[in-house]
Formats: C-alpha cells, structure tokens, sequence
C-alpha cells in the first residue's frame, strides 16, 4: 500500500523560506536552509537584546549600538574587548540609574567589586606605582635575587 493510500503526507521537496532556494537541502529546525537558519537566529537574538536593553535600561538598540561605534568597537575601560564573542555590558550608575558606556564584563566586575568607590581605584593606581612590598621588604623576586 502506499503513502497516499494510508493517509501520510509524502514531504514534497520545498524551497527555502528565507531565500526560495530548492537546491540548497532545508533542515531541521525549521523550513529554512542553514544560511537562511543562521540569519533569522542572529536577527532574533539582535531583537531579543534590543528588548532587553530597552526594558533594563532605557535604551535602544539604535543609542546602544551609537554608544559602540563612539568607544570605537571597545570596553571603554580595557580597550581590548570587542564584544564580538560575548556582547559588552551597558553599565549604569546604580544611584542615579544613568548610562556610563559599555564595559565587558571582567571591566563591569571590577567596577561592581569596587562598588563604584573612586577612591578603590586611587589606592589602585598608588599600588601599581609604589607597591608597599618595596619599601618594606626590598624589591624580591622568586627566584631570590
């Protein structure tokens, strides 16, 4: 007996939704094709941080992506994150509620660890240029000159 006789649905070869394509092979999860796939996956996740961004801290993704390109594509901070693999955080006076910039997240961290204290970063910079140990112990290195 055949399909049609048992009631089945015999899957006809389809196109693509996104792009209409039928020789590229439509996969699972959807009627699309993997480029297709990947687009709407990555225009999804792009609306869903628009949402979020906009619900937490006011801002579109239109200011949020200006405030980007003003950093130069970089934590304001380390200047070395770009957010290629792992979006920057926005991050925002907690008293006030303002926008500062984008940081990455070891940048966000550090930033929340010092609980927005200046002088944290005061004692910081002093730490860096004149590390107690010199004055109290001598310069020592491991391996003991």
């Amino acid at each position: 007996m055949r399909c049609a006789e048992r009631g089945l649905v015999v899957a006809s070869k389809r196109g693509c939704k996104g792009c209409g394509s039928v020789t590229r092979k439509v996969t699972a999860p959807g009627p699309r094709c993997a480029t297709c796939h990947r687009e709407a996956r990555k225009a999804s996740r792009r609306a869903s941080h628009g949402r979020w961004i906009l619900k937490t801290y006011g801002l579109t993704l239109e200011q949020y992506e200006a405030l980007y390109e003003a950093q130069g594509g970089v934590c304001y901070i380390c200047r070395r994150a770009t957010g290629k693999t792992r979006r920057l955080a926005v991050d925002h006076c907690h008293v006030t509620g303002w926008v500062r910039g984008l940081l990455c997240k070891p940048c966000n961290s550090i930033l929340a660890h010092a609980r927005d204290d200046v002088d944290f970063f005061h004692r910081a910079d002093r730490y860096l240029v004149d590390p107690p140990a010199f004055y109290t112990i001598g310069k020592v290195k491991p391996d003991g000159t």
